[in-house]
């Protein structure tokens, strides 16, 4: 088999579970907690998770010059995983498995 007809078999492959001839990511869906979850995030403007870190960041200063240095610490430990569930979000809206059902 020549280097190009074997390039074409690879290209029109890709994706692909060669047992079934089904799309791998059919093959691969999401199960009923994760699909509800993303249905429910989707909802969700992706600007609420970014102004919840940017809210947090402000409770987190007004706490430290305050004087609630340990208060501060944990609502300042809030951002990362704000931005992290817009990131999610984003995602989902994207390329979520609701794209395949």
């Amino acid at each position: 088999m020549n280097q190009q007809s074997e390039q074409t078999k690879t290209q029109t492959n890709a994706g692909m579970n060669q047992s079934t001839s089904e799309p791998e990511s059919v093959q691969h869906s999401e199960g009923v907690v994760a699909r509800t979850i993303e249905e429910q995030t989707a909802r969700l403007p992706s600007d609420v998770f970014l102004w919840a870190a940017v809210g947090a960041i402000g409770a987190s200063a007004v706490l430290e010059f305050s004087g609630n240095h340990d208060k501060s610490r944990f609502v300042g430990q809030w951002v990362a995983p704000f931005l992290l569930l817009g990131v999610y979000n984003k995602l989902v809206k994207v390329a979520g498995s609701d794209r395949f059902h």
